[in-house]
């Protein structure tokens, strides 16, 4: 992960430059808040890379002698079939349209979305490991 806290710490140091530049020559709000939202993002993505790399050390990947019988195994589990993605993708579309028709609407569509996150968020939460 040390590779990927790389690439994005330079992205991050791209959009500072960017916002900073911009900020001097443009004057204008907008583009500024974008390049620094941008740029508060990528650092965060560098910094979760990098913390990760320090906890676990380096990867099979990141070596040129590994094999692939190192990364292989079970990746983690996956639900075969589920209804929440759907009551996710509804509540969703229910929500963006309630913005634009009414507040009623709007608090409709966020109550499915709700109901379907905490769905998918807790559907095996007592499954054994």
């Amino acid at each position: 992960m040390k590779i990927e806290a790389c690439l994005f710490a330079g992205v991050a140091l791209f959009f500072l430059v960017a916002d900073v530049l911009y900020a001097v020559w443009s004057k204008e709000p907008a583009g500024v808040a974008a390049l620094t939202v941008a740029f508060i993002m990528a650092s965060l993505v560098a910094f979760y890379f990098g913390s990760t790399y320090r906890r676990k050390g380096i990867r099979a990947e990141d070596r040129k002698d590994a094999e692939i019988l190192e990364r292989s195994g079970a990746l983690g589990f996956f639900p075969p079939h589920s209804i929440y993605p759907v009551v996710v993708a509804a509540g969703s579309a229910v929500l963006a349209i309630g913005v634009v028709y009414g507040l009623w609407l709007a608090l409709l569509g966020f109550a499915v979305l709700a109901g379907g996150v905490c769905g998918l968020v807790f559907q095996y939460a007592g499954r054994e490991s």
